[in-house]
C-alpha cells in the first residue's frame, strides 16, 4: 500500500494555519507532521519529522521562507519544498527558486490545487499558479539571446534526454516510463544532472535550461 504523503506546514497566520491544518488532516492520502508559525527551529523538525512536502510561507518573523528553504534541501535533500505566499514579484519567485523551492503557489490558490500540488511536487512535478508560471515564461522571453557559446556542462547523452524530458514538464514516473529505467535510477541521474549544472531543485534546473539553451 502506497505511504501517505508526509507534510511540514510552515505558516504565521493563525487562521490560515489552522485551515490549512483542518485541509491536510482532513485528505486522505495526506499525513501532517507539523504545522509551525515561523522556521526558528527548523534545524530539529526536518531530520526529526522527515516530511516529504514542506509548505513554506515566504514573509515569516525572524527566518523567511526563503532563508529557510536551502537548510532544508540541505538537512533532507528528497524533501520538497512548495512556497505558499502572497507575493507575485519576480525578485521573490526566482529567489525562492534559486534557494531550491521545486514549487510557488499564491495563498489564493483553491484547496483542491494545493492538494494537486503536493501530488505533482511528490511525484517529479514543478507546480506553480498559472500566473507565476506566466511570470516566468515572460521573464525568459524577454531575455536577450545568449552571446557565449552553449555549452552542455558535461552532460552525458543519457542525462541530457532526461532534462530535456523535465524541461517538457515530465514527472519522474513519466521520465522513467520513456527511457525504460527504474525511478531510482532516474532520480540518481537527476542528482548527477543538479551538482553539474549546480543547481538545487528541479525548477532551477529547467531555468538554466531555458536561459542557457542547455537542451
Amino acid at each position: 500500500m502506497e505511504q501517505n504523503i508526509r507534510i511540514l506546514l510552515y505558516e504565521d497566520n493563525r487562521d490560515l494555519r489552522e485551515g490549512m491544518t483542518f485541509l491536510l488532516q482532513a485528505t486522505p492520502g495526506l499525513e501532517l507532521a507539523g504545522a509551525f508559525p515561523d522556521c526558528s527551529n527548523i534545524e530539529m523538525q526536518i531530520p526529526g519529522l522527515k516530511p516529504d512536502v514542506v509548505l513554506m510561507d515566504i514573509d515569516m518573523p525572524g527566518r523567511s521562507g526563503i532563508e529557510a528553504t536551502p537548510i532544508v534541501k540541505a538537512l533532507r535533500p528528497e524533501t520538497q519544498v512548495i512556497m505558499l505566499t502572497v507575493f507575485e514579484d519576480e525578485d521573490k519567485i526566482f529567489q525562492a527558486i534559486r534557494s531550491g523551492a521545486a514549487g510557488y503557489l499564491l495563498k489564493r490558490t483553491p484547496p483542491s490545487e494545493i492538494i494537486a500540488a503536493v501530488h505533482d511536487v511528490k511525484n517529479g512535478g514543478s507546480p506553480m499558479t498559472s500566473s507565476i508560471a506566466r511570470r516566468v515564461l515572460q521573464f525568459f522571453q524577454q531575455q536577450p539571446p545568449a552571446s557565449e557559446p552553449k555549452t552542455d556542462y558535461d552532460l552525458s547523452s543519457r542525462e541530457q534526454d532526461i532534462l530535456k524530458s523535465l524541461v517538457k514538464g515530465y514527472s519522474y514516473k513519466l521520465i522513467a516510463s520513456e527511457h525504460f529505467i527504474s525511478i531510482d535510477t532516474v532520480r540518481s541521474h537527476i542528482r548527477h544532472i543538479y551538482e553539474k549544472l549546480h543547481v538545487n531543485s528541479k525548477t532551477e534546473a529547467v531555468l538554466k535550461a531555458l536561459k542557457e539553451k542547455i537542451v
